[in-house]
């Protein structure tokens, strides 16, 4: 999971030339070198940062607030910052970094422990019965093909089209002689031809197209005896199987319906348990001074992000703009932004059924300007990193075999009108024959899916390098960054005036 350091590296990385600073007075930094490491490998890039460019994140303003007090919970001073934020943002505030961490000897680490573990036990039920629901799935969907394979015998045979009506039957005649015929033994159709040279009794059987062609048939009397009740049965057996097969078609259909919706059953309660138990996760803080074993202590990290766009049109009415700034149209929206992180050191009390957190709180609020590019850019990179695991597990977990599985299950679970209409109108646009067993598997919809997931893909396009900034983007962008100073500094003034804390003067 990343730290509070992590997210202002991250920006540091974004835009290296407004957010880095020299490390050490005497070492040279390398800002050119550092750029080029960037592009090459962007997380490598900031784990070198310091050692070998001389280089660390800074921002356009930086206040820290120091506040201790074992006796007071440390939840006001979140919540009071929190909810000053959202006056002053409009609502648009997020948090980034979430992340604690337990001395193994407390209760609260056993306490804990012991809710991740419940959590965990209670999804792995859940997801065992959801496995089960999977494989019976599989095994529909396997069936459900094998039926529409037959039927479409049964559909062709009643085809207006001799050819296709002839080949569906000769079809289902080989089928009925392979499975309904054979269990005479030696007194099957093709036994008789085999063993009892009965030589013309197989394509007799065959080319006779009802019982009453076998009359005109050139075959002696013994051959036509045996074939008209064959013929006959086969008949029966067809109009019977074709009724029956349909029937247990639209059963299984239906089951496959309840069974999916078992299995979004299933996902969404083990969804809660997965989420819970990864964000009960503690984060491994390696030789961290303050995290003694046998101690009572918990260290907690937060971090909140405050944006507000820069309204354009009225920083030219306000005469922070140029008004010859009027005519001209941003291709880029900017952001003031304020980075508050939150670093907790504090003794875990048990009131109740909950804790409580007595103790130190180190406060720091960083003023930014941002754009939408760069914003979008820290996202994605954030997304790059461990943040984004606990939500990955969960829909990798629960939701990706049913996506595997979701193009057989709406092919299958539509209605055969609706098919047929969306068939014809794809015969229409492309101009040629639909293949009806390509469209049996789903390849035609498994094409238009990938083809919707590659337009996602381009909407989606992760932002790689971000444009510099042109004269007018200067200037807005000095602009957010007056806006984000101010905002920043207003936040840490009125905590410290509304706590009795000694005033800070006014910023020029």
């Amino acid at each position: 999971m990343p730290t509070i350091d992590d997210v202002s590296k991250v920006i540091a990385g974004i835009n290296p030339g407004k957010y880095t600073t020299k490390k050490e007075d005497y070492q040279p930094a390398d800002k050119s070198g550092f750029k080029k490491a960037l592009k090459q490998d962007f997380w490598q890039a900031l784990k070198d940062m310091g050692k070998k460019y001389n280089l660390k994140p800074t921002s356009a303003q930086e206040h820290k607030l120091i506040y201790q007090s074992t006796s007071e919970t440390l939840e006001p001073v979140y919540f009071w910052i929190l909810d000053l934020m959202n006056d002053l943002f409009s609502g648009k505030v997020e948090k980034i970094v979430d992340n604690f961490t337990s001395s193994p000897g407390s209760g609260h680490f056993s306490e804990l422990m012991g809710k991740a573990t419940r959590m965990q036990e209670e999804a792995m039920k859940i997801l065992g019965n959801a496995n089960t629901v999977i494989k019976s799935i599989i095994n529909l969907i396997y069936d459900l093909k094998e039926f529409e394979i037959r039927l479409q015998h049964y559909k062709d045979s009643h085809s207006e089209d001799k050819k296709k009506a002839e080949s569906a039957l000769l079809a289902l005649k080989q089928i009925w002689m392979d499975n309904v015929d054979i269990k005479r033994g030696r007194g099957s159709i093709n036994m008789l031809a085999q063993d009892l040279n009965f030589v013309t009794i197989r394509d007799a059987f065959m080319v006779a197209k009802s019982v009453e062609e076998v009359d005109k048939m050139d075959l002696n009397d013994r051959v036509k005896r045996i074939l008209k009740p064959r013929l006959a049965e086969f008949f029966e057996w067809k109009k019977r199987s074709e009724r029956e097969l349909k029937k247990r078609y639209e059963i299984e259909k239906t089951y496959l319906k309840s069974q999916v919706n078992a299995l979004k059953l299933y996902s969404r309660w083990a969804k809660p348990y997965l989420k819970a138990a990864t964000q009960l996760e503690q984060k491994e803080v390696g030789r961290e001074p303050s995290l003694v074993t046998a101690f009572n202590t918990i260290l907690l990290e937060l971090t909140l992000l405050g944006k507000k766009q820069v309204n354009f049109e009225q920083a030219i009415v306000d005469k922070e703009l140029p008004e010859s700034f009027k005519k001209v149209k941003l291709k880029r929206d900017y952001y003031s932004c304020v980075l508050v992180d939150f670093f907790f050191r504090g003794i875990p009390q048990k009131v109740g059924q909950h804790y409580v957190f007595g103790g130190r709180a180190e406060v720091t609020f960083k003023a930014y300007a941002l754009n939408d590019d760069e914003l979008k850019m820290l996202e994605q990179k954030l997304d790059e990193s461990d943040l984004a695991d606990a939500l990955k597990l969960v829909s990798g977990t629960t939701e990706e075999s049913l996506d595997e599985l979701q193009e057989d299950i709406n092919y299958f679970l539509k209605e055969e009108e609706e098919r047929e209409k969306e068939e014809a109108e794809e015969k229409k646009k492309s101009g040629e024959d639909v293949n009806p067993f390509a469209a049996l598997i789903g390849l035609t919809e498994k094409k238009e899916k990938s083809e919707e997931k590659k337009k996602e893909g381009e909407d989606k396009e992760k932002i790689t390098e971000i444009k510099p900034d042109n004269y007018v983007e200067k200037l807005v962008r000095k602009a957010a960054e007056n806006s984000a100073i101010s905002t920043c500094f207003t936040l840490f003034d009125i905590y410290k005036k509304a706590h009795g804390m000694a005033s800070h003067p006014p910023i020029e």
